[in-house]
């Protein structure tokens, strides 16, 4: 693995950690939406990541990361998808314009103490990418010293 290679495992951690905390920004701030463009509650949505295929190996392998423009190994993201295994959350509001014929109100399936600590856990992942990135930078410009 080269330098440029660890700046681009570096770069996609990055990259991906960010969209990650712009998701749970989304959850956060739909908390108490009840009505979407399609009038059901929001639902949480979660991020998952894969690995990108390593750039070593056969010239058929390398030559298809290169035509799908994979820029070394690293993570992206795969897919956001819709919670659909935590319980949404219902409460006595008859007052309210999106209760059911019951009083009850159907609020999102998002829990702040969940996101939040996500949303730590994100920020501490892209803090050491952001690590990482500098070591290697500080590497690749004590190298080019040392070629002077």
């Amino acid at each position: 693995m080269g330098i440029f290679n660890a700046f681009d495992v570096n770069a996609s951690g990055m990259t991906a950690q960010r969209y990650r905390m712009d998701v749970i920004s989304e959850n956060i701030a739909n908390i108490n939406t009840t009505r979407t463009a399609d009038g059901t509650p929001y639902r949480r949505k979660i991020v998952t990541f894969e690995q990108m295929p390593s750039r070593n190996g056969s010239f058929r392998h390398v030559f298809e990361s290169a035509r799908n423009t994979f820029n070394g190994n690293g993570v992206r993201v795969t897919k956001v998808s819709e919670d659909h295994k935590s319980e949404m959350v219902m409460a006595y509001d008859p007052a309210h314009p999106d209760a059911d014929e019951n009083g009850y109100v159907t609020y999102p399936n998002v829990n702040i103490v969940t996101e939040m600590t996500n949303l730590i856990d994100a920020s501490r992942a892209y803090e050491a990418n952001a690590t990482a990135f500098n070591a290697s930078k500080t590497m690749a410009m004590k190298g080019l010293e040392m070629a002077q």
